[in-house]
């Protein structure tokens, strides 16, 4: 279904229950953002939220893509599998031998069908265009700052427009943009980015790099500049594969060079100066609930602003999950399974990214297996394959098991696993805003085997013994002060891993101390300890392996250990992992480390405040609340 604008997509989310319009004025400044945060956080995703008065000319539609209902209706689909069947079905399609002359005329309907999906440039001017600022002002927008540490107001739903110099390219990204001056902002992208990539080709011919910036429009243009499409791929030809309609480009009026879809709601014209010096950037509360930490990019200069006569400003937040981007992750976990299994792992049958593990930082595989060793082939095959290259820790397991009922896999994982055996470590690159590493971008991984073991893979110089169902944590805190709580809840349903929250105090003090629980009687069989740090709750399992997963270089944190078994060449394996955040003092990490994400006291009782005015309903209380004893100090950098 292809949305006419984004108004239409509002009138859609409306009718089907799905959208509170907020007529109260709301402040940009801190308040949007912490009254979607408390409605994305409650039960699937809440409602999308339009906020009508934001003290500017426009409304900002937030959420609206913040349930698996909502992402659905984005891409008009009733199921996001469907998406993936019919990327599948078009694969099989075009792959298939053309024996006879019947063959190649049956696939002509299909052709033409591929070909009205392609973008088109259209001559004259697009609705995009309806108002021209004499004067460009990004004040004019309703830009939202979202967290209090954060370096000031972002744009963060922007879809931007560059073009390779050499060839005519077009990519078509998304990158968080900080508004500094009224016609001035940030662009912040990565290294590892297509765009970035164009950068140093301007830079490289000392050319002025023309950029535009789209807002709105059909929400098909958002999403596909997130999915992780193959360089050569134009991100609109996937957009018109979705909405089964081409996608109609216009000229921009200050950057002829540069096309963008005519229906959009707002579009930023500008330049990135390559010569020009770098500008400081952020902090900003990112989507692995942790500030990523200001740092220097690009200036784009804004030379025109073009929007629709109705336009509404479209937005999101990221901060600590779930949040909205969850759902745009999970829509691209289902839509991206087929072309996964058509080019590069035929022996996969699904795939999840656990929010818990924000995308990249924890992936389950499931194959089909057929030989030994088939997991390291899955696991060295998805390292290779494009944005899969910044995932941290990869879990591979088969069709024994049901990969979205997680109680299920992890027992059937922890059964088939010998840690001493069966987890890989690995070096690589890494996401920017992975702070765990010790070096920006270059990290460890992990690869967990999980499936179920021919001969040849097992490693009989261990035995396994059954792990104990329950512990006397008590007992375990008294003889080790340092450990601040135990959370054994796992062992009585058959998973074989604890968590324990200590605070450190010397160097290699969670290796020694993983050493030191080993050897204790009560922990045999306990294949897995997974360390984070005292201020976690470590009975909120979700909460923790948030914080776990985040924080833990694979690599450099993992300790896996051979316990004497008590028969003569036999030993009992285990592993600990360290997730605490890590210091120069104790750890010799040289970096910046983060702190969490969390909304300021005076903004939580103004929301409060102003919540039975808001027509959402209850009030639901700041999730920033949960977290407030876990922060250190108040800067978006932990003190040391």
């Amino acid at each position: 279904m292809a949305y006419k604008n984004l108004r239409h997509f509002i009138d859609t989310l409306e009718q089907a229950g799905e959208l509170v319009r907020i007529k109260t004025y709301v402040d940009p400044k801190l308040e949007i953002a912490e009254i979607t945060d408390r409605v994305s956080k409650s039960p699937d995703g809440g409602k999308a939220l339009l906020f009508e008065n934001t003290g500017t000319d426009f409304p900002v539609l937030i959420n609206s893509m913040g349930s698996y209902k909502r992402m659905c209706l984005a891409l008009g689909v009733s199921e996001l599998d469907d998406v993936a069947g019919e990327i599948e079905n078009l694969f099989k399609l075009l792959s298939k031998p053309k024996e006879s002359i019947l063959d190649k005329l049956a696939l002509l309907p299909k052709l033409g069908q591929f070909a009205s999906w392609m973008p088109k440039v259209v001559s004259g001017k697009g609705s995009c265009q309806e108002v021209v600022m004499a004067n460009p002002d990004l004040s004019k927008l309703p830009v939202l700052t979202c967290w209090p540490k954060d370096g000031g107001p972002f744009i963060t739903l922007p879809v931007i427009h560059t073009k390779d110099p050499l060839t005519g390219t077009r990519n078509v990204g998304m990158y968080r943009m900080q508004v500094f001056e009224k016609d001035m902002t940030g662009m912040h992208w990565h290294k590892h980015k297509v765009s970035a990539k164009h950068f140093m080709e301007y830079k490289k011919l000392n050319k002025r790099m023309p950029v535009a910036v789209v807002l709105g429009g059909d929400p098909v243009y958002t999403y596909s500049a997130t999915a992780p499409l193959p360089e050569n791929v134009d991100e609109y030809m996937l957009a018109g594969f979705l909405r089964k309609k081409k996608v109609e480009l216009v000229k921009c009026i200050t950057q002829p060079e540069i096309e963008v879809p005519a229906d959009a709601d707002f579009v930023i014209e500008g330049y990135v100066e390559p010569s020009e010096e770098l500008i400081w950037e952020g902090p900003f509360g990112d989507h692995t609930g942790y500030y990523s930490l200001a740092d220097w990019y690009p200036k784009f200069h804004v030379t025109a602003i073009t929007h629709r006569k109705d336009a509404v400003y479209p937005s999101t937040i990221v901060g600590i999950p779930p949040q909205e981007d969850a759902w745009i992750g999970k829509a691209t976990e289902r839509i991206f399974l087929a072309p996964i299994k058509m080019t590069l792992v035929p022996e996969i049958i699904n795939m999840e990214m656990p929010v818990e593990g924000v995308f990249h930082n924890l992936v389950i595989a499931q194959i089909k297996k057929d030989y030994a060793g088939q997991a390291q082939k899955v696991m060295n095959a998805m390292w290779g394959a494009g944005q899969m290259m910044f995932n941290k820790i990869l879990v591979v397991t088969d069709d024994g098991t049901k990969i979205t009922d997680y109680k299920q896999l992890a027992q059937y994982v922890f059964q088939h696993l010998n840690p001493a055996s069966d987890i890989y470590l690995s070096q690589g690159p890494m996401d920017v805003l992975d702070h765990s590493c010790s070096k920006m971008g270059f990290g460890g991984k992990m690869c967990i085997d999980g499936t179920r073991k021919y001969e040849e893979e097992q490693d009989t110089t261990f035995i396994s013994v059954p792990a104990p169902r329950q512990l006397d944590t008590t007992a375990i805190m008294q003889q080790f002060p340092e450990i601040k709580g135990i959370n054994a809840s796992l062992l009585p349903l058959d998973i074989s891993c604890i968590l324990v929250a200590v605070e450190k105090a010397r160097p290699s003090h969670v290796r020694e101390l993983n050493e030191q629980l080993y050897t204790l009687p009560a922990l045999a069989g306990v294949k897995m300890i997974l360390f984070v740090e005292h201020t976690v709750d470590v009975s909120d399992l979700a909460s923790a392996l948030w914080r776990f997963c985040n924080n833990l270089d694979p690599k450099r944190d993992s300790f896996i250990v051979r316990v004497p078994s008590g028969e003569p060449g036999k030993y009992i394996g285990g592993i600990g992992m360290d997730g605490t955040l890590k210091t120069r003092l104790l750890d010799n990490f040289e970096r910046d480390w983060p702190n969490i994400i969390v909304a300021d006291d005076a903004t939580i009782r103004k929301v409060d405040t102003k919540w039975p005015e808001l027509g959402i309903g209850p009030l639901l209380t700041s999730p920033s609340l949960k977290y407030k004893q876990q922060i250190y100090g108040e800067e978006a950098v932990v003190q040391q």
